[in-house]
């Protein structure tokens, strides 16, 4: 049994469904890189009343060792109490995880009396580069929440949350509406998806932009000063090169410091990412390394 709700966007399909399972003593686990944690101004733990208990995680992948020192506490009225494991499937460094790690993720947390939220941003993405279904990756593996994304990936507006358990989405339209995530004309929403949801037309977007990124990473390994930090699995490229590099490059194209400290930038590949444009900031990366070649030779 599927329950689908359409919402305007992540971070409401995100504190939408896990303000439906959470109570205000409990607590969501998810990596410290994750962007419930980082990237919605604490709006999860203003709708739920929940603490988000961030932990390191190489690459930004949860593992149950990981996990299990977080876990002392339950049944302890003086702590807060584990509810909900949350993941993000791709990670926010473009990793992903294996349909076996997600089966395993799901059984430690339903052994342990959890339940397996999975932030679906770039689920396509994912589905893409493990050549799986949907279905094989949430579902199959005993997902029991998922904010399925549809922005990141084409769509205009609208992701879906989906509860793989008739018990979990009880009321929930209720939720949805008080959350301000109800759309007077929803059906523009579902509109959407019906479409991307077609003829593979979210694999095919999918799939091309993690073979620009990976594009982009082969074209990279010319230019020493820039090293990759992490796999390039789907859409993301993160990488380091001298300070001094990034500020010109973002004149000519827009993307995000990642990590100031060590200079780490992400950038991004989408749908209609062509060859042409990542060839073109390839260049314009390398013109910069030769402007400052030619400053440093100055001085």
């Amino acid at each position: 049994y599927i329950d689908a709700y359409f919402v305007y966007g992540g971070t409401g399909a995100n504190v939408l469904g896990l303000q439906q399972v959470l109570k205000p003593y409990q607590a969501v686990l998810c990596a410290q890189s994750a962007h419930i944690h980082n990237d919605e101004c604490g709006a999860p733990e203003r709708m739920t009343g929940c603490k988000m208990l961030p932990i390191p995680c190489p690459h930004g992948k949860l593992t149950i060792d990981a996990i299990k020192p977080c876990l002392h506490g339950i049944g302890v009225e003086h702590h807060v109490q584990p509810r909900v494991i949350s993941i993000s499937q791709a990670t926010e460094f473009g990793t992903v995880y294996t349909p076996y790690e997600l089966k395993t993720l799901a059984d430690f947390s339903h052994a342990n009396g959890l339940l397996l939220h999975v932030d679906g941003a770039r689920l396509a993405n994912a589905a893409a580069y493990l050549e799986a279904g949907l279905g094989e990756i949430t579902q199959d593996v005993g997902v029991d929440i998922l904010s399925f994304g549809g922005a990141k990936n084409g769509m205009m507006v609208g992701e879906c949350v989906l509860f793989f358990e008739k018990s979990l989405s009880s009321d929930f339209k209720y939720i949805r509406k008080q959350g301000m995530q109800l759309m007077a004309k929803m059906r523009f929403l579902a509109a959407q998806f019906i479409a991307y949801l077609s003829e593979d037309l979210w694999l095919n977007n999918a799939r091309h932009a993690n073979a620009m990124a990976r594009f982009l990473a082969v074209h990279l390994a010319d230019i020493p000063e820039v090293q990759l930090t992490h796999p390039v699995e789907t859409n993301a490229v993160f990488a380091t090169l001298p300070a001094d590099w990034i500020a010109p490059l973002q004149q000519e194209v827009f993307f995000y410091t990642w990590n100031e400290e060590i200079h780490e930038v992400r950038w991004m590949t989408s749908f209609d990412t062509t060859e042409a444009d990542v060839m073109n900031f390839v260049q314009k990366i390398k013109a910069v390394r030769n402007a400052a070649q030619r400053t440093e030779g100055q001085c």
